[in-house]
């Protein structure tokens, strides 16, 4: 029986090795396409970020610098008017407890005050605190009505947050699709892998894929998840909205100056949370369409390709072809669109001969 079972164990052997020999090898889980050892060549030259917009800076402090209208208006808010309202009431604060402190200190009072209540005060410390948080809030409801408001897209972009990567769709073009992962350092991928290099961005910020929208148009992103919560945020144009699983939540952007931005996922989604990058490249429109295009994307109201002529002559042949089988324009003139061809007269049951019997044949006319 022993022997019987090494058999066994050594045919199974034997059969699994050829197996495991032929079998493809296969991509990390959850690494996109886009991770493959020979990288498709980028459909844009390569454009290095720039080290003033769109990136962090080691030991910076403040905002980065705007590149939104919105984006501007908030900052201006947060620096010219929070900032310098916290910095008068702690001034203020910390004043008042000095002088107290001093004024009202056991030395200078042997005999402490038995004041219990004073109407003046009160009235100042409830009117006080209203008249700073209705100095706060018109503002901060200007912004958020101008955050919240947006105008009609231009462009819209489905974005959709995986553990632990990007894609982004692109609806209106086709509905073509991107990945994005991060790209490792050069001592972290095999030989002929890429990586990444200064022009692509900072350490854990660059992308293999970007993002690309067109400079001056309102661009709408649309935001999921396929799994856990994400959060999708780019410092640099104010925008920041969570990505969660069955839910499609929604942002916008106007950026005006042409660019490489980046961000990071912003909800803590796993054990790679902090390699989610995000890189958008901000292109002008002509290029936007170029690289539209070298995705196999279309532009809206481009043209369809030239319907054949009315004389119905074949570009093969030169034979004139049935009227009935060539498309018909649309009663929308110029519109680009056309309609279905009818169908062509003469179906298996119209031109099959009329049966001898006459009861049939009434039957088959009123059919």
């Amino acid at each position: 029986m022993k022997r019987i079972g090494w058999a066994i164990a050594l045919a199974a052997a034997a059969m699994s090795i050829p197996a495991a020999a032929a079998a493809p090898a296969t991509a990390p889980a959850g690494q996109g396409a886009a991770n493959a050892s020979a990288p498709a060549a980028p459909a844009l030259p390569a454009v290095a970020p720039s080290l003033e917009y769109g990136v962090p800076k080691p030991g910076g402090m403040g905002l980065q610098p705007q590149v939104t209208d919105v984006g501007r208006e908030a900052a201006s808010f947060h620096n010219n008017w929070l900032l310098v309202l916290c910095a008068l009431i702690s001034v203020f604060v910390l004043a008042l407890l000095a002088y107290t402190m001093i004024r009202y200190r056991r030395g200078a009072n042997p005999t402490p005050s038995r004041t219990s209540h004073n109407t003046l005060i009160e009235v100042v410390w409830t009117l006080v605190p209203v008249l700073i948080l209705v100095a706060i809030a018109i503002p901060s409801i200007r912004l958020l009505r101008h955050q919240y408001s947006p105008p009609p897209a231009d462009l819209t972009v489905k974005v959709i947050g995986n553990q632990w990567f990007w894609t982004y769709q692109y609806p209106d073009n086709g509905g073509f699709e991107v990945i994005s992962n991060m790209l490792k350092e050069q001592a972290d991928v095999k030989a002929g892998e890429r990586f990444r290099t200064d022009a692509d961005g900072p350490p854990l910020l660059a992308v293999d894929e970007r993002i690309v929208i067109p400079a001056g148009k309102v661009v709408k992103f649309i935001v999921t998840s396929n799994d856990v919560i994400h959060s999708f945020g780019v410092p640099a144009f104010w925008t920041k909205i969570d990505a969660n699983p069955g839910r499609l939540n929604e942002t916008w952007v106007k950026v005006d100056r042409p660019g490489v931005y980046f961000g990071q996922c912003s909800e803590l989604c796993g054990a790679r949370h902090g390699y989610m990058p995000i890189a958008i490249e901000v292109v002008p429109p002509a290029q936007f369409a170029a690289w539209v295009a070298s995705k196999g994307g279309t532009m809206p109201g481009a043209r369809p390709a030239a319907a054949p002529d009315s004389t119905g002559s074949s570009p093969l042949t030169g034979a004139s072809t049935p009227a009935a089988a060539q498309p018909q324009a649309s009663s929308e003139g110029n519109s680009g669109l056309v309609t279905p061809a009818p169908a062509v007269a003469g179906t298996a049951r119209e031109q099959a001969p009329a049966p001898n019997n006459p009861d049939v044949a009434n039957r088959a006319n009123k059919n």
